[in-house]
């Protein structure tokens, strides 16, 4: 195989409140690369980061890093300018998944179905802004950061709950932010690999909060959400969230691979909430439990995901 004449480095860890599960996917990566024969290094983002991969004559980044620095199109625009080939979304396609509101824009744009929202102006009269969200979202509602993964910052505001208050709070410690309707129904993620006439959407799995809500801690504490896979969906409507997914993930630029979240409303509309460029890689994630139900091994998908870079 070409690429095992190539030198890579998995790139992990990073500086935004992802980095323990980058480091988790980037090391099963690594792994699982070395195991295949192939010659793999591994490194943190680091400000000399490109004069070492320079040092070290690697050919080839695998990007396992999350979030900000690293999903967003920074790393991907200075491996770039170094003229060295790296897995997943280019700039672009990087910078608009990572901005929530910019991926809604274009998604009102092109047709697929989002949940209504409203962009909280930081600049102006933050009482004034929560009160315009109170005014204009029946509770409960989503408050949001723009730009966070993994469901850091994000909270289902109930009509007891201090909103300006949370609204201050999560302005001075994420900046940008926005306020979505709450649509009741299933919760589902769809991983979507390959590229060209080969791009495909892969099983779709559910998720079943033990909570209220699919936030940060039941997306990471074992035993908070149960995965059901395949969804219990009917068989027109697995095809429909599939083929909403391999659009959101075309409308936005995206290549190689992503993961398209949604909830499937009770009006029998999929619902887009988000799409992920560079999905978790780690023992619970979802994408490649998803990529097994389809017969694809992790060593595959790992493999798969590489060859995106060229």
């Amino acid at each position: 195989m070409e690429l095992k004449q190539k030198k890579i480095c998995v790139l992990m860890g990073g500086r935004s409140g992802e980095r323990s599960v980058s480091l988790k996917s980037g090391e099963r990566v690594f792994d699982s690369l070395k195991k295949q024969g192939f010659d793999v290094i591994s490194s943190d983002l680091e400000d000399d980061l490109i004069v070492k991969l320079k040092a070290a004559g690697v050919e080839v980044v695998y990007i396992a890093l999350h979030g900000r620095y690293g999903e967003d199109g920074v790393v991907q625009g200075m491996l770039e300018l170094a003229d060295i080939p790296y897995t997943g979304s280019k700039v672009l396609a990087s910078a608009l998944a990572m901005n929530k509101l910019a991926t809604k824009r274009v998604f009102e744009a092109v047709g697929i179905p989002t949940p209504h929202f409203m962009e909280i102006d930081a600049s102006c009269n933050l009482k004034q802004e929560a009160e315009k969200a109170k005014k204009n979202f029946a509770h409960p509602f989503v408050f949001k950061p723009t730009s966070e993964g993994s469901s850091l910052g994000v909270h289902l505001v109930k009509a007891e709950d201090d909103f300006e208050k949370l609204l201050i709070e999560n302005v001075a410690k994420f900046g940008d932010v926005f306020v979505e309707e709450y649509i009741k129904g299933t919760e589902v993620t769809v991983g979507v690999i390959g590229k060209n006439k080969d791009l495909l959407a892969l099983p779709i799995l559910e998720l079943v909060p033990k909570k209220e809500f699919y936030d940060y801690e039941a997306k990471y504490t074992e035993g908070l959400t149960e995965f059901v896979l395949p969804a219990r969906l009917s068989a027109s409507m697995t095809k429909k969230v599939q083929q909403i997914a391999l659009d959101a993930h075309k409308a936005l630029g995206c290549y190689g691979v992503s993961r398209v979240d949604m909830i499937v409303g009770r009006d029998n509309i999929p619902y887009v909430h988000e799409v992920n460029t560079i999905p978790g890689m780690t023992e619970c994630s979802d994408l490649p439990a998803e990529a097994a139900q389809l017969g694809i091994s992790f060593d595959q998908l790992v493999v798969k995901i590489l060859a995106s870079a060229f």
